[in-house]
């Protein structure tokens, strides 16, 4: 037998907290019972009317069968008293109105029966004790089930050393929420200092003991007057004022956390567990996507979808995406097994209605391509498979050739052998006047995507979805800072005015589908990218979002532009008509002339030389194809005096920074 069971009635086990329950109910009972004699008789003991003992005890066995009977039939022993509510009120008072009322049955049934007590003294109970043994079995149930829980949220010892302060940015219900379950689960971890809100009327108010201490413009002077650890955002404030209040407290060596999305919050429903720190998406996120579900649905409902890259950032989240929509097959095209592996896994668990083809394979091999498409022939084709890092390029400019450019080009040839009805292919800012082999190498596949629908007619829809860097997308630059924290510094950043535009991966996805929705071929969609953002500025936040202090905890070094980068990307071409759209965060850009006979020879060469020529010669050819391709550093030994010159750190051996400006 388990140590928490016992075999009751039935052979059902209970618990032995549902026990001791019972054994406390019997005694309330039996002290109710007490208090209501005890009124009944005005508290008289003496000779001429005596203390009615054998009442008492006569009638207690009758009480306590009928009361422990009716209770356990409506399970109130089965209730925590650390969480009781009016509900659980609400409930004593019914089982306690069935159980006098039955008890008031029994008793006049034996004693018009003659059962007991003696037939001289027919009613030997004092009707008023069956009104009094009512509210006093109300009573005491309930105070003791109350006194429990004040007990547990406001009495019982917890360990000041081990609790944070905290400050809650907002004062309604969402604070509330925090605050009832910090005080409910007796929550060790934080003692909760004050809150701050906008509201005027709310200022000087109090929330279960807590006073709302001023407005948020103040928070810095109540953090330092308060010593408080930690900050907890609650507003469901935009960006730019997340980023405020950060701000505001900058240097005071204190973390910042906030709750889930509002969608999270339904009903109160956010709890202690659900906090989460506030992260980088945060400040630099803007407003949810608005995506027009219908006309994707259209072409992905029911569908069989291909995704290559399915195993990377902005790949395995096209495939979440993908898979709201219900498609009636989703390939996921990779080459690395174990990312392919999880992202199957994943989309297996959250998915398990759709059917998946998982499939190890490099977009570089013809054959291979050609086979998947002419046996699945899908719908429509995502491609995100990609070499992406750009001093990586630089050092490997023929393997950013083999699969950026002629991956891309078989994989577009066989889509529309295959009557592919749509392509979409993701491409980057970097291939806008483009420094690095990368940013060269996306271009030149923008140049024959976009062209290739028009030369070769067919039922095929070439479509181009230009964005820049992701937040957190693997390699990339938030997590490359997050670990440079984690050790303790220093944070190296390339150069102070270096500047990116930032998207979060979910937000790339969705407009990448809603581009594909739009695209009716031939088109490069630009999506809004919002405003620059300097890479030092991120390097700030993400140190300050630790609980750090920048260039105090933490050091902030320069470690000078590295081969293939500069210091500001751009969105468009000279010659590229940038037009708006129905959607108000995509853009399209209308097709420049380009001699397509001209692009695919200098594909050809460059195919024929991507394993054997020098990357000054792969770098030569490709400038011949773009002729806006301008080399930043024609050589990775270069980079060493490149950084010397930009800011005199020094570098480590091989003469490349660990950290980037670049996704």
């Amino acid at each position: 037998m388990a140590k928490s069971d016992h075999i009751g009635s039935g052979g059902r086990r209970l618990p032995y907290r549902s026990l001791a329950s019972v054994a406390a109910h019997g005694l309330l009972f039996a002290v109710s019972l007490l208090i209501a004699f005890a009124l009944a008789y005005n508290f008289r003991v003496s000779p001429l009317r005596p203390w009615p003992t054998e009442e008492y005890l006569t009638y207690l066995p009758v009480t306590l069968a009928v009361k422990l009977a009716i209770f356990g039939a409506m399970g109130l022993y089965r209730d925590s008293w650390r969480y009781v509510g009016l509900r659980d009120l609400f409930a004593i008072v019914k089982a306690s109105h069935f159980s006098v009322f039955l008890c008031l049955v029994v008793v006049y049934a034996t004693s018009w029966s003659g059962l007991y007590p003696p037939p001289e003294r027919p009613y030997w109970i004092p009707p008023s004790v069956f009104l009094l043994d009512w509210v006093f079995t109300i009573a005491t149930v309930s105070a003791a089930r109350v006194a429990f829980r004040f007990y547990q949220e406001e009495l019982r010892p917890l360990n000041p050393g081990a609790q944070r302060r905290l400050l809650i940015v907002g004062a309604g219900d969402t604070a509330d929420s925090i605050l009832r379950d910090i005080v409910r689960t007796s929550e060790d971890r934080y003692a909760v200092v004050g809150f701050v809100d906008d509201d005027e009327g709310k200022i000087g108010a109090r929330i279960r003991g807590i006073d709302v201490l001023g407005r948020t413009d103040e928070i810095r002077r109540i953090c330092e007057r308060l010593n408080v650890d930690e900050v907890l955002i609650t507003l469901q404030a935009s960006h730019k004022r997340v980023r405020e209040l950060i701000e505001s407290c900058r240097g005071l060596n204190l973390q910042f956390r906030t709750v889930p999305a509002v969608s999270d919050l339904i009903e109160g429903r956010v709890q202690v567990s659900q906090i989460r720190p506030v992260d980088i998406e945060d400040l630099l996120g803007r407003d949810p996507v608005n995506l027009d579900t219908e006309a994707i649905g259209r072409y992905l409902f029911d569908k069989v979808i291909m995704v290559t890259g399915a195993g990377g950032s902005i790949g395995s989240e096209m495939c979440r995406q993908i898979a709201r929509f219900r498609p009636r097959r989703l390939l996921l095209v990779e080459r690395m097994e174990n990312a392919l592996f999880e992202i199957n896994r994943e989309l297996e668990r959250n998915f398990p209605d759709i059917d998946r083809v998982p499939l190890v394979a490099d977009i570089a091999d013809r054959a291979r391509i050609e086979r998947i498409l002419s046996v699945e022939r899908p719908t429509a084709v995502f491609h995100a498979a990609a070499h992406k890092h750009v001093p990586m390029m630089e050092w490997n400019p023929g393997e950013a050739v083999k699969n950026n450019i002629l991956g891309t080009k078989i994989l577009a040839d066989a889509a529309l052998e295959a009557g592919v009805a749509k392509f979409v292919m993701i491409s980057t800012d970097k291939a806008v006047n483009p420094t690095s082999v990368m940013g060269c190498t996306k271009r030149v596949a923008e140049m024959y995507v976009q062209q290739l629908g028009g030369s070769r007619p067919g039922r095929t829809e070439f479509v181009t979805v230009r964005f820049g860097n992701v937040l957190g997308s693997s390699g990339s630059v938030v997590p490359i800072f997050k670990e440079q924290i984690a050790r303790g510094g220093p944070v190296t950043v390339t150069h102070p005015e270096m500047t990116r535009y930032f998207m979060t991966i979910p937000e790339a996805a969705q407009l990448v589908l809603q581009a594909g929705a739009m695209g009716k071929g031939g088109e490069i969609f630009l999506l809004d990218m919002g405003e620059p953002v300097k890479i030092l500025q991120l390097a700030v936040d993400l140190i300050t979002l630790s609980g750090l202090r920048p260039h105090e905890d933490i050091e902030i070094r320069f470690s000078g532009i590295r081969p293939g980068e500069k210091l500001f990307e751009e969105l468009s071409i000279t010659g590229e008509d940038v037009s708006r759209t129905a959607h108000p965060k995509i853009g399209i850009i209308m097709k420049r002339p380009e001699d397509f006979d001209r692009v695919c020879k200098g594909i050809e060469r460059l195919a024929a030389m991507a394993d054997t020529a020098s990357p000054e010669a792969i770098r030569g050819v490709l400038r011949e194809v773009v002729p806006e391709y301008q080399p930043s550093v024609p050589q990775p030994e270069g980079s060493r005096a490149v950084a010397r010159a930009a800011s005199g750190a020094v570098l480590p051996a091989g003469g490349v920074a660990p950290a980037a400006g670049s996704i």
